[in-house]
């Protein structure tokens, strides 16, 4: 699954979905353009995984469930807990990030 949030709500799809995936990032972060097509593919190849794309600033209380201070930022949720976050612009940071939540 893959969703970009349109309202302020990832506290309810991390409390509604076992394992999430987000990335925090913005219109103007040229990073985190390079980065959201990787996160789309690996949406595609992971299913029982929910990702999910939040706009950092426009969604505050979402951004503060991960402490986001810089961009792109990549959090990963089980259990409805944070299990780590990582700023990258790199692909091998972000497949790290998904094998830590989904090896437990």
């Amino acid at each position: 699954m893959l969703k970009e949030l349109d309202k302020d709500a990832l506290q309810e799809v991390v409390d509604n979905n076992n394992t999430v995936m987000v990335q925090f990032s913005a219109s103007w972060c040229g990073n985190c353009r390079i980065m959201k097509p990787k996160f789309k593919k690996l949406a595609s190849e992971n299913d029982g995984v929910a990702f999910v794309i939040v706009d950092a600033e426009k969604f505050p209380e979402s951004r503060k469930l991960a402490n986001v201070n810089n961009l792109p930022t990549f959090a990963a949720y089980k259990g409805g807990k944070l299990v780590n976050q990582v700023q990258t612009n790199k692909i091998d940071g972000l497949i790290e990030l998904l094998n830590e939540v989904t090896s437990n």
